[in-house]
């Protein structure tokens, strides 16, 4: 059973996502949270699989909200915001959120990327996603420092790359010649070298670092 929590201070909202999730076979609700510091509360009492998490609350925002659930937690974070380009769901991303959806997403994309975030993986699918990550690397406010790459080998180099550009294992194998469980294995070692979650973080790494860009995209 995949345990969630939901987290908006719309309660009209929270109540839709409850329904939603309950008449999921192998999902359920676990707590409702009106704002960030809630939501913190409630995670760390019920350690959800899953906490669906809005950016905009009051009292702790979902960015917050989202650091220090991953920190003290072992909650995946998925995201739900109005805007499809929202500088604060790239900084939610950055807090470690494993991916996020527009709220009017159709009701079986949710609960599909619900099972996805669950699963440990990361919700890199929609374009968007991807957009918005290559939109915020590229502004010049307060751009954050570019992760270190030292210790990552060439072929590790190859593989961050084609996951930046929003590949599947199975199209990087391809295109690298090499195996799936290769690129997995490779995968691996870039998680404990960077010292990163999930292909949400590696997306942010290769854009930060400068392998892949706006501009040329590779």
């Amino acid at each position: 059973m995949i345990r969630v929590l939901i987290a908006d201070d719309q309660a009209l909202l929270r109540g839709s996502f409850r329904v939603l999730v309950e008449t999921e076979p192998g999902l359920t609700v676990v707590g409702e949270a009106e704002n960030g510091a809630h939501a913190v509360e409630l995670a760390r009492e019920h350690r959800p699989d899953v906490v669906l998490m809005d950016v905009r609350m009051p009292v702790l925002d979902g960015i917050e909200a989202t650091r220090i659930i991953r920190a003290t937690t072992g909650s995946r974070v998925l995201v739900l915001t109005m805007f499809d380009v929202d500088t604060s769901v790239f900084a939610a991303l950055r807090a470690g959120a494993s991916g996020f959806l527009l709220k009017d997403v159709p009701p079986a994309d949710l609960l599909r990327a619900i099972r996805v975030v669950a699963d440990g993986d990361a919700l890199l699918a929609p374009t968007v996603t991807r957009r918005l990550i290559a939109e915020f690397c590229r502004s010049p406010e307060n751009p954050p420092p570019a992760p270190e790459l030292a210790g990552v080998t060439a072929r590790e180099r190859e593989v961050l790359v084609e996951v930046a550009r929003g590949l599947p294992n199975a199209e990087i194998a391809r295109k690298l010649h090499i195996s799936q469980a290769t690129v997995k294995t490779h995968l691996s070692h870039l998680f404990d070298k960077l010292d990163v979650r999930d292909r949400v973080q590696l997306v942010i790494i290769g854009y930060e670092t400068g392998l892949v860009t706006p501009a040329r995209r590779a």
